[in-house]
């Protein structure tokens, strides 16, 4: 099993809004897609004071080759959505893990 993980760094003037958006659009259409078996929504806690709040978006994926087909024909169009509704607003950096236990 793998964890893909998306950390965002969201400006505080558009925060609640794109929280709303990825739990009710952008996180529904990801899992839709039928890559991933689960996900979840975390936010850091203890954080300097940047501007913003951050956000790590995780979704459970079964093995690299169903990844790599996410990442190939489904999330150029879903990132390119992100960045039409919060232009600049937030930036992205991915991750992915080894699920061990």
């Amino acid at each position: 099993m793998l964890l893909y993980n998306v950390t965002c760094n969201v400006d505080e003037a558009v925060a609640d809004a794109w929280l709303f958006f990825m739990r009710s659009v952008h996180v529904p259409e990801v899992v839709a897609t039928g890559c991933f078996v689960r996900s979840q929504i975390c936010q850091l806690l203890d954080e300097e004071d940047n501007g913003g709040r951050t956000y790590a978006i995780q979704y459970y994926c079964p093995d690299k080759a169903t990844l790599d087909r996410y990442q190939r024909d489904f999330a150029p169009g879903l990132r390119a959505d992100m960045e039409r509704r919060f232009p600049q607003q937030f930036v992205a950096f991915r991750t992915v893990l080894e699920v061990i236990e």
